[in-house]
């Protein structure tokens, strides 16, 4: 391959802070972040209170307890899961195997896949369970600020699927146009043939000279 990889130009050239600040993906990657953190960090804040005089907590979310443990679950994998994909896409173009920039790319897809999946059922747990929830006495601002951010990651990841997919199509088109099979490659030439064909490379045999015609016999001369 001579221009570039999976999106990315081959490996040695220098890193452009501006350029990578102002990519799609790198955009998306800090709002899906920030929304991560609203989500977990509100719920861990506010999302666990007091309904009754004992000392327990319960979810906001209509006491479910397991609908906060979802959104902290996966907020907290988004966030590093953001993180390390940063740094991956600082990284990437310096990588000089196609291989590894392939297996980073299909991770970045089957992960922003999973996670727009996961945060579109969180979205719908949240949102449905906030509608059956008594909001006296609850922090009505923070249950609406989870579930606001929660379909905000919905949006964020799928439009990172959507590029992390262009990103992996564009480098198999990549890998089709620059390859070519030699066996199906009419345009290289043949290596020349170490003889030459036709009667003008044909020698005669230098035993041809001096035999003598077919039905005559010679006897050895002693």
């Amino acid at each position: 391959m001579q221009g570039s990889a999976y999106g990315a130009s081959l490996a040695g050239g220098a890193f452009d802070v501006a350029s990578f600040v102002r990519r799609p993906q790198t955009i998306l990657r800090c709002l899906s972040w920030l929304f991560s953190i609203v989500v977990f960090a509100t719920i861990t804040a506010e999302g666990y209170v007091n309904l009754s005089s004992g000392p327990e907590t319960q979810c906001m979310f209509n006491q479910v307890d397991s609908a906060c443990s979802y959104g902290v679950g996966i907020g907290v994998l988004a966030f590093l899961a953001c993180v390390a994909f940063l740094i991956l896409d600082a990284y990437f173009p310096q990588i000089s195997n196609a291989n590894e920039r392939k297996y980073i790319v299909i991770g970045d897809l089957v992960f922003s896949v999973a996670w727009t999946f996961l945060w579109f059922i969180g979205f719908c747990v949240l949102a449905n369970l906030w509608s059956k929830t008594n909001l006296t006495s609850l922090p009505a601002d923070a249950g609406r600020a989870i579930v606001a951010f929660s379909f905000f990651s919905v949006i964020t990841w799928a439009l990172l699927s959507y590029f992390a997919y262009a990103r992996y199509r564009q480098g198999i088109s990549e890998f089709d146009q620059e390859y070519r099979d030699p066996a199906n490659d009419n345009t290289t030439p043949y290596p020349p043939a170490p003889y030459t064909s036709g009667p003008s490379g044909y020698q005669q045999s230098p035993f041809s000279q001096g035999q003598d015609q077919p039905g005559e016999y010679q006897p050895p001369a002693y």
